[in-house]
């Protein structure tokens, strides 16, 4: 595993751009050519359903229909990404994460889905997050993100809403109390 591949970056309360403020992301790749990462708390208005139904992909009997999708970020907001327990091996375009967890971007994984076939624990978002080879580490150093070790718990079991907060409690950082001015002297 690379770096911080398999973490959790959680953006700083001062951090005020209009992609990532309030904003965590898991990081499912990370080397010396960039980090891809997807934001796992920014629900948007559609559902697994509406997605497959615009895609023209019957998924009315899918027991994932409801699942809401996700803004995973500012690059590639046309194509899908999904986050899910399993294996790379099982589905055409995957990337593993961790020995259980792999990032599918290829429509098998829609068919599988819609058919009750695919994975029982999944993110499905539109976009990624992507960094260039030193970016990450730029901001990292200018106190932009806190990072902290990925828990399955808080991808998959928590809601959108309060994965940001679970997270920080894992550093025993609660975000509210923390200044929204930068402490550099």
């Amino acid at each position: 595993m690379n770096g911080l591949q398999d973490h959790f970056l959680l953006a700083m309360p001062h951090l005020d751009d209009g992609h990532f403020a309030g904003t965590i992301s898991y990081l499912c790749d990370h080397d010396d050519k960039g980090t891809l990462g997807l934001i796992i708390n920014q629900p948007l208005a559609l559902t697994l359903g509406g997605l497959l139904e615009q895609l023209e992909i019957d998924g009315s009997h899918s027991r994932h229909k409801d699942e809401t999708v996700l803004y995973g970020g500012p690059v590639h907001k046309d194509r899908g990404f999904i986050l899910h327990r399993g294996q790379a091996a099982d589905w055409d375009s995957s990337l593993q994460v961790t020995p259980d967890i792999a990032l599918t971007t290829s429509m098998d994984i829609l068919h599988a889905l819609a058919d009750n076939h695919g994975p029982d624990e999944m993110l499905i978002c539109l976009g990624c997050a992507g960094w260039e080879s030193d970016q990450l580490a730029k901001e990292l150093k200018d106190n932009t993100w806190l990072t902290v070790e990925a828990t399955a718990d808080i991808l998959f079991n928590t809601p959108p809403e309060a994965r940001l907060d679970s997270a920080a409690r894992h550093l025993g950082v609660d975000l509210h109390l923390l200044s929204r001015e930068a402490g550099h002297g």
